[in-house]
């Protein structure tokens, strides 16, 4: 039976390693295996840092079914389904369903710029219609279109509904969230996280994590269990760590879009054989190669 706190904790947004244009098992193999050792709590398919636009439907069942496999019931899988088309949507989280998939993860429809009262009747229809349980992705940077917070109090309501990952970085909004609903609240936005921890946040769906399962696992935890103790002095304590050892590498994560930084990174490291993109994007600027490079040194990561 579904549980809202499978949820909850580190959860990677994985990246799909490509290789001469075809999905790379053996390093898709390797990068499941170093998060599942890292500690994570779940892994998201399919979301916006696996380049899911460029994704084929078969490649995005094969890629979920590879996953699952490895996974074998370990952590939670969460599978992006969210597109401009409410019945595409409804559509492919049925699909997730049915491949085993625990929660769908739903980004507000982009590009078409609905309205609040669409987007309240789309995440509706979804919840209705779909038969997984629905996180709300609010990324206006990415979307245009935005959740607003009388929006999500209305959505919170509808049954199937179950959490929202908050990818704005504004800790007085997710904090909003956190008061006047019952929806689960994750960060989706690395550099905040341990912020918003401090003021409700109960995860992240990350992209750094791809780098430090483990050292994030730890440290949101700590930030949780900070604000359940009431402790404030342990989320600002936690942020502080965070923001010295990882700050500047996450800062560096985006200085072109996600997940082209974060491929050349990993590549770097070798967790993945090469930092291949699919176009329209495009492998890392030279020009920024070496201050990602000091940053992962600085980060003790090479």
């Amino acid at each position: 039976m579904f549980s809202t706190s499978s949820l909850a904790g580190l959860h990677t947004a994985l990246a799909t390693p490509f290789l001469k244009g075809e999905i790379d098992w053996t390093s898709l193999k390797k990068i499941v295996r170093q998060q599942l050792d890292g500690g994570v709590d779940g892994i998201v398919v399919c979301g916006t840092t696996a380049e899911s636009p460029t994704l084929t439907k078969d490649e995005k069942k094969q890629l979920f079914e590879f996953i699952r496999s490895e996974v074998a019931g370990q952590v939670t899988l969460t599978m992006g389904t969210g597109s401009y088309s409410t019945a595409e949507t409804i559509q492919s989280t049925k699909e997730a369903k049915a491949m085993g998939a625990a929660a769908a993860l739903v980004v507000v429809p982009y590009y078409n710029k609905p309205s609040q009262r669409g987007l309240i009747l789309h995440y509706t229809k979804v919840a209705q219609e779909g038969g997984l349980p629905v996180i709300l992705y609010n990324v206006p940077g990415r979307t245009v279109a935005r959740l607003e917070l009388e929006t999500v109090q209305t959505l919170s309501k509808v049954e199937g509904i179950v959490a929202i990952k908050e990818a704005t970085g504004d800790i007085e909004f997710g904090e909003q969230i956190a008061k006047t609903t019952t929806l689960l609240l994750l960060s989706g936005d690395d550099e905040s996280c341990m912020r918003l921890a401090s003021v409700g946040g109960r995860g992240v769906i990350s992209v750094i994590s791809h780098l430090i399962p483990k050292v994030m696992s730890s440290l949101l935890s700590r930030a949780v269990q900070g604000f359940e103790k009431k402790d404030l002095g342990v989320a600002d304590q936690v942020q502080k760590e965070w923001a010295t050892r990882f700050g500047d590498l996450n800062r560096d994560l985006y200085l072109e879009g996600n997940p082209v930084p974060l491929k050349y990174a990993m590549a770097k490291m070798g967790l993945i054989e090469s930092d291949e993109m699919r176009l329209p994007l495009t492998a890392l600027d030279e020009k920024f190669r070496t201050t990602v490079d000091r940053a992962l040194k600085a980060g003790g990561l090479l």
